[in-house]
């Protein structure tokens, strides 16, 4: 009687279950892979970018190179328009203490070593390339006028009050 149950409700596909379908997953690393080998692609942590991180907090340029905030998104597609193969991954930056998950795999090289994109050879060139980049995206074009507009009515809020009177 089980097996008859068995056979009326197939067991459930493995993605099913909350789970995302994606790739699969990676294999270990090994001297002989080859540059095309997802295990061989160089990490970028939004961290990297992040102009309110310190150094030691995980940021990798200097303040000046960098943005506020930078999403996943966002260096993906900063990525993508230079035609870098990119992969989206939900691992956590290890020295991040919030909740902020995602990391980008980028392929630096092609099988035979040479550099997918001549101008950007080095993960380094690839982050000052990023963080020149974002600020002048249309996501964030458009949010830097909201913001003013709400710091400047918050300020104005503010200058009517004065203090807290005389004390009896």
């Amino acid at each position: 009687m089980a097996a008859a149950t068995a056979a009326a409700h197939p067991a459930p596909p493995p993605h099913a279950g909350g789970s995302r379908p994606g790739p699969p997953p990676l294999a270990p690393w090994t001297p002989d892979k080859k540059h095309s080998d997802r295990e061989r692609w160089v990490c970028i942590y939004p961290t990297y970018v992040n102009r309110k991180k310190t150094r030691q907090e995980g940021r990798r340029l200097p303040k000046e190179s960098c943005v506020d905030d930078p999403s996943m998104q966002e260096i993906r597609d900063v990525l993508q328009a230079i035609n870098m193969n990119t992969l989206l991954e939900l691992k956590q930056y290890p020295r991040e203490r919030s909740r902020h998950r995602g990391r980008i795999r980028v392929q630096l090289r092609d099988d035979s070593g040479n550099p997918m994109n001549a101008e950007y050879p080095t993960r380094d060139s690839l982050l000052l390339h990023v963080g020149k980049t974002i600020p002048m995206l249309k996501s964030r074009q458009t949010k830097a006028p909201e913001q003013a507009q709400v710091a400047a009515s918050s300020s104005a809020g503010h200058s009517q009050k004065k203090g807290k009177g005389k004390r009896r």
